[in-house]
């Protein structure tokens, strides 16, 4: 019996000859370029006739282009299933960097070993650009990115990153001064904080916004220091705040995660939530949502943060120089304060 040859595969030149055009024009078509509208129909319809497939991989090999993008959490691992937020922000840069046709690569940095294999990762062209989300203060990556010039959107500001490099988030400072503001408004007088993670950018402004909301009012002895934003951290944090200070009556935790950890410790001491404690919690993540009562705090987009840091990603891939993005947070008024 006679095998069945394997049907040739379409070409460029195919794709030219039907459309009656050179095939330096079918080209530019395929690599986003300049053609009048006339020769790109036909180039268009001379695909769909010829069955043509375009070879990325030797496309992107030509161009030095990956067509992925690194998404790099520069956190405990334990925290990527704890924390809905940063869940949220991956499937906003990934559903923007899947319309785009790119691949994203997901990198997680939780110690120095980390560190150095994620940069020989970055610096081995595997991936076209970068976002990155939980950078310390003098964090390597940050370092890394900067030598390489990889083109990189960081979630969130640093205070040593370049001028040069955008990055999207909120207004922690402001959106924290808000919402304590509304919680001393409901005649709190004793407010401590739980402040989380001041080695970022994120936990530094949120503490920055509680101590301008009180003004002469603030005490340095109400404010429990906490490593990361989450429930461990939270029951932590509200323990050394009863232990300081019995009669307070108004906490502010810098995220949903640390809220919940602290209602349950507020619980065991038999402080019941609004009527001797407002609590208040920041992100309006699914923690929120999940305690009883429901929690007062800060409407993160977060999936709005992702799909901004891929589009400002993808822009300076095609060479664009976006400028910083700060999305709107308002307050969430609910049930626990």
């Amino acid at each position: 019996m006679a095998r069945t040859q394997p049907q040739k595969r379409a070409t460029v030149h195919d794709v030219a000859a039907a459309a009656g055009v050179s095939r330096g024009t079918v080209s530019r078509v395929l690599n986003g370029g300049y053609v009048s509208a006339a020769s790109r129909a036909a180039i268009e319809a001379a695909i769909a006739d010829v069955g043509y497939v375009p070879n990325t991989a030797a496309r992107n090999l030509v161009r030095r282009r990956s067509q992925a993008v690194g998404f790099l959490t520069l956190e405990p691992h334990s925290l990527l299933l704890e924390d809905p937020n940063i869940g949220a922000i991956m499937l906003g840069a990934n559903e923007e960097l899947s319309i785009a046709d790119h691949q994203m690569v997901s990198l997680v940095v939780d110690s120095a070993r980390d560190t150095e294999r994620v940069a020989r990762y970055l610096s081995g062209g595997f991936v076209d650009g970068a976002i990155v989300v939980s950078a310390r203060t003098h964090d390597p990556i940050t370092r890394v990115i900067g030598a390489l010039g990889l083109p990189a959107t960081f979630v969130g500001h640093p205070p040593d990153l370049s001028r040069d490099t955008p990055w999207v988030g909120i207004d922690n400072a402001g959106s924290a001064r808000a919402l304590v503001t509304r919680l001393a408004a409901g005649g709190r007088r004793r407010i401590g904080m739980i402040a989380a993670a001041l080695d970022r950018d994120s936990g530094a402004d949120r503490l920055a916004g509680f101590r301008a909301a009180l003004g002469d009012r603030f005490d340095a002895g109400l404010v429990a220091e906490v490593p990361l934003y989450d429930y461990a951290s939270g029951v932590k944090g509200m323990r050394e705040l009863l232990s300081r200070e019995p009669a307070i009556d108004g906490v502010f935790a810098a995220s949903d995660a640390v809220a919940a950890g602290a209602l349950e410790v507020l619980r065991d001491a038999g402080r019941a939530v609004p009527a001797d404690v407002g609590l208040v919690g920041f992100d309006d993540s699914s923690w929120a949502l999940r305690t009883q009562p429901p929690l007062s705090t800060v409407h993160q987009p977060a999936r709005e943060v992702g799909a901004v840091a891929a589009d400002l990603v993808l822009r300076q891939i095609n060479g664009d120089h976006p400028d910083p993005v700060v999305l709107p947070s308002p307050i969430v008024w609910r049930d626990s304060a």
